[in-house]
């Protein structure tokens, strides 16, 4: 296992599609790990391939602390395929704009289809935070940041912000 670098806003990484995966061999699985290593390292529930730099459709996820015993999990090539009428606004952070947060309005519940690292196919039914975190991840591999979901004004005063702390590092 290897602690990854995260890449920040701004990185063109995180504004690209990312590629569809499909050799499910030791290499995947040792992404997984890092990316999972990389996570924790970092303090953070979830993370996508493109946050270390890799256009690939791979996320992991872990809620296990939040009363969700099946949501530690990586996912390939994951795609909603069911979301909720019902929505849910609340906080969102993200490991690539650190001391940044701003409420997002995202579907309650939603229902993922995938793969495991492995190459077995996978579907997973989320709601609230898991679901939260899986479709903010999820995002990240078609290039869209939590501030894509705000308001323009909100928008603008979250760069402002982002372009201060930058300033000041």
């Amino acid at each position: 296992m290897a602690l990854r670098e995260i890449v920040l806003l701004g990185d063109p990484v995180l504004r690209a599609e990312a590629e569809e995966i499909e050799d499910f061999d030791k290499g995947l699985g040792s992404l997984v790990r890092d990316m999972f290593e990389t996570m924790y390292h970092a303090e953070g529930i979830g993370l996508a391939a493109p946050q270390i730099g890799i256009s690939k459709r791979l996320i992991v996820i872990d809620l296990r602390h939040e009363d969700e015993p099946d949501a530690r999990l990586a996912i390939v090539n994951p795609r909603v395929v069911w979301s909720s009428d019902d929505t849910e606004k609340s906080t969102e952070g993200c490991l690539s704009i650190p001391g940044m947060e701003e409420l997002v309005r995202r579907p309650y519940s939603v229902t993922i289809k995938g793969f495991t690292p492995e190459g077995d196919p996978m579907t997973v039914e989320a709601e609230e935070l898991f679901a939260r975190a899986l479709q903010h991840e999820i995002d990240h591999l078609d290039g869209v940041l939590f501030i894509d979901r705000v308001s323009a004004l909100k928008r603008r005063m979250l760069m402002k912000k982002w372009k201060k702390l930058q300033a000041e590092e």
